[in-house]
């Protein structure tokens, strides 16, 4: 496989002092131990009807909604005191198609898969069915292991404006200004919509209050534990779950630092109508 990796560059992250390497591929970088499942997940899945991929760049609320996806796909089998969350973690819930695609499945298969990749690098089958400040210089040019954030933003808005009907482009800011219009929103589109006996029951509440940042990050399953999705980075569960609100990036980033994220957003994004509130 190495001989079909069309790597063209390759780059030592200076804020994790060279512990994480990420090639270009495609056009787009990769962490390295990455780029090979993403080929092979390029190369050999198979998307079935029935699949559901919820695509999002890292820290812009994947766990939450992958914990809303997995509750609501699951709910005739697990109540809110039986829920597979409230003992393993989100991310073992719902797996990853560039992490896990090819390792072994346990349990019944949920059609459920999250996904960091931009939307051109989807599998074909898909498409058809200081450490501070140098990682902030890194972001903005678009250099992280999931390549491009305003790209990735982009390229799912577009397609969700091309083919409304098989994709849905969430803000994580509407999810918490209206979590139970967003929860009712997703399960229609998912194929799981709430009868009236389960809305006037509190099903949809009840999946909010189980999936809520402060329920899932104070489970024992969150707070200790950890994966190493390659050999030179350990993930803590707990740093996946930081402070569940928006807007929070100010109390993190100079004024400069603000100045330059405004301008990028308005010169990328501006012509969306995404950064309206």
């Amino acid at each position: 496989m190495e001989d079909n990796l069309e790597i063209t560059d390759e780059h030592a992250c200076k804020w994790t002092k060279g512990r994480i390497i990420l090639y270009k591929y495609q056009g787009a970088w990769k962490i390295k131990g990455f780029h090979e499942r993403i080929i092979l997940a390029e190369q050999n899945f198979k998307a079935q009807p029935d699949d559901v991929f919820l695509c999002s760049f890292p820290k812009t609320g994947t766990t939450w909604l992958k914990s809303l996806a997995f509750t609501i796909a699951t709910r005739e089998k697990f109540d809110a005191s039986s829920s597979p969350l409230l003992t393993t973690f989100p991310h073992e819930c719902v797996p990853y198609l560039e992490m896990d695609f090819g390792l072994p499945k346990h349990g019944p298969r949920i059609p459920l898969m999250g996904t960091h990749l931009p939307y051109n690098y989807l599998p074909k089958s898909v498409l058809s069915s200081d450490c501070k400040m140098e990682a902030f210089d890194e972001f903005c040019e678009g250099i992280t292991g999931s390549g491009s954030y305003w790209d990735h933003i982009l390229g799912y808005w577009q397609a969700s404006h091309d083919n409304g009907r098989k994709i849905l482009f969430l803000k994580y800011e509407d999810i918490k200004q209206n979590t139970a219009g967003s929860v009712k929103r997703l399960a229609e589109f998912m194929g799981y919509p709430f009868s009236i006996v389960e809305e006037k029951a509190g099903v949809i509440e009840n999946i909010i209050k189980l999936c809520s940042f402060e329920n899932l990050s104070n489970l024992e399953v969150n707070k200790s534990g950890s994966s190493r999705p390659i050999p030179s980075v350990t993930i803590e569960n707990r740093s996946l779950f930081r402070k569940g609100k928006v807007g929070d990036s100010k109390h993190y980033l100079t004024e400069e630092m603000k100045e330059k994220i405004d301008k990028l957003m308005d010169e990328k994004l501006g012509h969306t109508g995404l950064l309206q509130k």
